[in-house]
């Protein structure tokens, strides 16, 4: 019994630290970092690092068009380890209401942040955790299913979003501006399109993510071996992240975050297995536990909770908070504006990682 106990319990340590580096990047936008960084570094040899930092205009893929599907993959690799320590004490309809409402909850969030953003009551959705209600949702009701029913059904999500944007606008179905089936989808939905160009529908083909995360705990989970585990992840990750990029360099897709193209789900999606590949590899095949890892790991923890408390109280108060002190210090020594600023969101970043280390050694855990 302490043996099925400890089965039941046990915490993939390389995913905690995926998903708290995933969110200590994100925390670090939301402390200003990215935005700051920018603007210091701009016209010198670290401004192509700075831009890595922002989501690409449209055709191509930056760095941080991958934080999003890194963010979705990895909640669904942690759904099977859910799952099975939720099936250890509870039914199985107890566990299907508990994913139900968890969605509903993440929508509703993912909703009343726009509100936060716009500072009056709006319908908008197009954040990222509304985008999560719904691949969970579909992930979830598919993962009973054999591994080659899931990759068929995500398969099929790619192949339905480029049959709705060709139909759709046959001439020019992925040209930038509002007259593509996502924008017709949010002229319906919210009444409105997105400036950036973002659309509601995007949870269709990055519900990929989530589904290929699935698998992959699934996976994980498996009594295979080390050597039976990594191999199947290099060997798809890397088709489809070759197989997203030909889509694009052929000309037949490109590679679009904003309104995540189906190059662009292949693309993100082969990075985020092969960075689980790394961290797997890494961590738990060498048992490299190091406590300095823990810098990341105690982030993923609290994620949700983290990710709105900085995405609110975060930049409402804590950024304004925080110039009062380091500009108060910094100006006399004469130090630059754009540098001050840089301090100032590495000031915040450090405030918004000590709650979730706080957090962590207290045992506190905000679950939805």
């Amino acid at each position: 019994m302490s043996q099925l106990a400890e089965n039941v319990s046990k915490r993939l340590f390389s995913l905690d630290v995926f998903r708290g580096l995933t969110m200590f990047l994100l925390i670090a936008e939301a402390a200003g970092f990215h935005e700051h960084f920018t603007t210091l570094t701009e016209g010198t040899f670290f401004s192509s690092l700075a831009h890595q930092l922002h989501h690409h205009p449209w055709n191509g893929l930056r760095f941080w068009d991958l934080i999003q599907p890194f963010f979705m993959f990895i909640v669904g690799v942690a759904m099977p380890f859910s799952l099975r320590k939720r099936l250890a004490t509870q039914t199985k309809g107890q566990v299907t209401r508990h994913i139900v409402r968890r969605c509903f909850l993440l929508f509703s969030f993912g909703v009343l942040l726009h509100c936060v953003y716009s500072h009056v009551l709006v319908w908008e959705l197009w954040n990222v955790l509304v985008q999560l209600a719904f691949t969970i949702l579909i992930a979830y009701a598919i993962m009973k299913f054999p591994a080659k029913i899931q990759i068929a059904i995500s398969v099929g999500l790619l192949v339905l979003t480029e049959v709705l944007y060709r139909t759709y606008n046959p001439e020019a179905p992925y040209a930038q501006g509002h007259d593509s089936f996502g924008a017709y989808i949010d002229q319906l939905v919210m009444g409105q399109v997105n400036d950036g160009y973002w659309v509601f529908v995007n949870f269709i083909p990055t519900a990929a993510h989530t589904i290929w995360g699935v698998l992959c705990g699934q996976l994980l989970l498996s009594h295979k071996s080390h050597k039976d585990k990594l191999r199947p992840f290099l060997i798809w990750g890397i088709a489809i992240l070759v197989i997203g990029f030909s889509m694009d360099w052929l000309n037949i897709t490109p590679i679009i975050k904003r309104i995540a193209t189906s190059s662009f789900a292949l693309a993100s999606g082969g990075f985020a297995i092969l960075t689980l590949t790394l961290f797997y590899w890494a961590i738990d095949v060498k048992n490299n536990h190091n406590k300095w890892l823990k810098i990341f790991s105690v982030v993923g923890t609290n994620a949700i909770f983290i990710y709105l408390f900085a995405e609110t109280v975060g930049i409402q108060w804590f950024r304004g908070f925080g110039a009062i002190w380091t500009e108060g210090l910094l100006t006399p020594l004469g130090l630059s504006e754009p540098l001050i600023a840089v301090i100032n969101a590495l000031v915040v970043l450090f405030i918004f990682w000590y709650i979730t280390y706080f957090l962590d050694q207290h045992k506190v855990y905000f679950k939805v």
